[in-house]
């Protein structure tokens, strides 16, 4: 089984590298890398609220927006030397609350789609099986490197979903699902898709998340499996 990720390293370490300027010019404005952490879980409840809402357009550029700004507050401790064991951890806990918050918003949005049409019912359920999977491939990871597996970064890249595509797939769906709901909302009454093609983008997206994090999970699980197997050899 693969357990490269769908992101390679090589153009994520140039992301973060290619975003350190506009980090520093955030820490002149005073801010700081734990201040933009918590900028960073705001944008995630607006978006969480627009979500709800099913304003799917404005929660898909909202979660982009979260996504990239998140990028910064690590950035600017490496570049400002401030890196600190508590910044990591609030950075860490702040990116999952933020991403459970927005995964909830999902499940009120669409099961308030889902009152207006009853055919429409599998969207909730799909929203939380997509939280349920993107948190167990956050929690392998962080009990796995407890125990002194794969310390560091290192399982960062090990799965095909980590959290950078989840965010990807979600910021796709999401988008798509605000553009094609303006155009189902020009279809004849009775004349449209069985299923809202906006509907379809967005639970799709979901169900994607859903199997790609189930499969990371399990691919951290194996990646771990040999790792406590070579520690007993030793």
């Amino acid at each position: 089984m693969p357990e490269t990720s769908l992101l390679p390293t090589g153009p994520r370490a140039r992301v973060r590298q290619g975003v350190q300027p506009l980090a520093r010019g955030l820490g002149r404005l005073g801010l700081t890398p734990n201040a933009l952490t918590l900028i960073g879980f705001g944008i995630a409840v607006v978006a969480a609220y627009f979500a709800a809402a099913q304003v799917w357009l404005y929660a898909g550029a909202l979660v982009i927006v979260g996504a990239v700004f998140d990028l910064f507050d690590g950035a600017l401790a490496r570049a400002t030397g401030t890196t600190s064991k508590f910044g990591a951890f609030l950075d860490s806990t702040m990116d999952r609350w933020g991403e459970a918050v927005v995964y909830v918003g999902l499940v009120i949005g669409l099961a308030g789609a889902r009152e207006v049409d009853s055919d429409l019912g599998w969207g909730p359920l799909l929203a939380a099986g997509a939280m349920a999977s993107a948190f167990m491939v956050s929690y392998v990871r962080a009990k796995s490197e407890s125990l002194g597996f794969t310390p560091g970064t290192g399982m960062a890249s090990i799965g095909l979903a980590p959290r950078e595509v989840r965010v990807v797939i979600l910021t796709i769906g999401l988008l798509a699902a605000g553009f094609l709901s303006t155009w189902s909302a020009s279809w004849p009454t009775g004349m449209g898709p069985p299923y809202p093609f906006w509907w379809q983008a967005l639970v799709g997206s979901l169900a994607l998340i859903t199997v790609l994090a189930t499969i990371t999970t399990i691919q951290r699980v194996f990646h771990v499996y040999r790792e406590a197997k070579k520690q007993e050899q030793q």
